[in-house]
This record gives structure tokens, sequence and C-alpha cells, in this order.
């Protein structure tokens, strides 16, 4: 089992400087400071982002979830337009060179706001941006063209239609550029009126063949009438052959507080219990507000 952990390395984030690839600025800065603070503030991550992954690979970590906020407003402007774009470029290369020399795997989950299921144009459009984006930095980063590097998504809301909300995802996925629809994967969810992995695979994998990223802590709040070891199991056999699936893992922060004002959905700073794959192959994603520090964690507890 590869465990991975997503977007920031608690220990390096708490050095003097730090190391962290979540530098932003909110927008009345971009629009005071503009395009050359935004490329400052991109290559610095960029910078801290090689740093993060060298230090994975020396510590064993093969799997990482980069941040989707890489770049500061990127829907703002054109990548070229950046002073510092060439060493940018440059950069996001050598991340590609040294993931690949060194067998890593590099993912990103862009944020709730992509909903392709939207009845609204305007939201649509906007999800259509941003998912380009992604796609753009992992065409820079040569990442793979496949699920192997996926960018996951959650298909957005039910809108009282499941049924026509599927439909419509289907009809815009087609309206990504291919650097998006040959890596995109989609995840179920945490809460019973939305989108289950049943649900999920009946009405986006079997209609578009996009692979389904299993999360053992949604499928809590909305089974689909499986079992966790179904769910799991038809979650896999959306991945291509020869591409190992991943899930996501956490657990209640609720119960690691014991206490009951907590949602019962937020995820916790540790993991304890054993993560049972049932014999099947996957790489799991630890969703821990902890990082690094709960898979180290996770594997003192079970060796």
């Amino acid at each position: 089992m590869n465990l991975g952990y997503a977007c920031m390395n608690m220990q390096l984030s708490s050095m003097k400087p730090r190391i962290t690839t979540n530098r932003s600025m909110i927008k009345r800065t971009f629009n005071e400071r503009g395009l050359d603070y935004a490329s400052e503030l991109g290559l610095k991550n960029c910078k801290d982002l090689m740093k993060i992954i060298m230090w994975n690979n020396e510590h064993d970590f093969k799997f990482f979830r980069i941040t989707s906020n890489l770049f500061p407003w990127a829907s703002e402007y054109d990548f070229k337009d950046l002073k510092d774009y060439q060493e940018i470029i440059e950069l996001l290369r050598d991340v590609g060179y040294y993931v690949e020399d060194n067998d890593m795997r590099i993912t990103s989950h862009p944020g709730p706001f992509n909903v392709l299921t939207s009845p609204r144009e305007q939201v649509v459009e906007n999800c259509i941006k941003d998912l380009s984006i992604h796609g753009w930095v992992f065409d820079k980063m040569m990442l793979s063209r496949t699920p192997f590097n996926k960018i996951n998504i959650h298909i957005g809301g039910a809108y009282g239609d499941k049924l026509s909300a599927m439909k419509r995802f289907c009809e815009n996925f087609h309206r990504l550029p291919n650097s998006v629809k040959s890596r995109l994967t989609v995840e179920n969810d945490d809460k019973a009126s939305m989108y289950s992995v049943k649900d999920l695979y009946h009405g986006v994998h079997e209609v578009i063949g996009i692979p389904i990223v299993f999360d053992y802590h949604h499928h809590k709040f909305c089974s689909g009438d499986l079992t966790e070891r179904e769910a799991l199991e038809l979650s896999c056999k959306t991945w291509p052959k020869g591409i190992t699936p991943v899930v996501h893992y956490s657990e209640s922060r609720r119960d690691e507080m014991q206490d009951n004002t907590i949602k019962e959905q937020a995820h916790s700073d540790y993991i304890y219990d054993y993560i049972d794959t049932y014999g099947n192959e996957v790489d799991v994603m630890v969703e821990a507000k902890a990082k690094e520090l709960a898979v180290m964690r996770y594997k003192e507890i079970h060796k």
C-alpha cells in the first residue's frame, strides 16, 4: 500500500524560512500589486514544490497531491505574461524530471467550486478554465496524460435531479481540453442526497469512461446501499489496466476529539484504524490535517 499526503508538509512549513507552496494574496492585493507580484509568489511556490518533492522522496513518500494554489489568481491572466514565466517553466520541468526519475506519483484535487453539473453556463465556463490551468501545470511538469496523474473532482450539485445533473456533467466533460479529460477522475460524496460510488459508476463511468476515486470516509454517509468492500471494488473496476487505483482515507474529527458539536464529516488530525483494502492494490491518499505526520503515525501504529 502506497500512502500519500496532500499539499502541505507540516515539518517544512514550520521551518524558518517556511517551505510552502501556498503563498497567495487577497483579490485587493492582486489588484494593487498586479502580475509582477503574482509572478514572484508563483515562482517561490514552484521552488518550494521542488524542495517538498525532494523531501518526500528522501523520506519514502512516493505519492503526493500538489496544491491547486500554486499560482495565485491564475484564472486572471495568461501565464506567458508573467515576468518569471521562463524560470517557472524550467522549474516545473525539473520537478517532472525528478518525479519520473524517482518513480513518484503526483496528483491534484481542484476545489469544490468546479461544478460541471451546474445549469449555469458561467459556472461551467469557470470550471473549465480552472481545470484547464491544472492540465497546463501537469503538462509543463510532463506528467502522463493518464489518471496515474489524476485531476480529481466531485461532480457537483444534484439540483433536485441526479440523472439530469450527471447527464450535464458528461456533456460538459467533452468541452474540456485533452490535458484534463485524459486525467480526470470523480469521487463519491459525503451526503446521502449526493453521489455514491454506484451513482457515479452508472451515471458517469459507464457513459464517458472516467475512473472513480473511492473515499472511505464519504462512503459512510452516502453508501448507495453497497458495503465498503463492494464500493471499493466497484470503483477499482473503473481504472485502466496497468494504473493503480487511488482511494482517499480519513476519519472523523468528532470521534478523535470526542466532541459531538463537531460535524461528523470533518477530517481528523491523525488516523488510527487499519485501512482495509480487502486485498486490492491501491494507492491511499491520507486526508488528515496532520499531513505527513499522520502517515508517519499510522505506520508506527500498524507497522
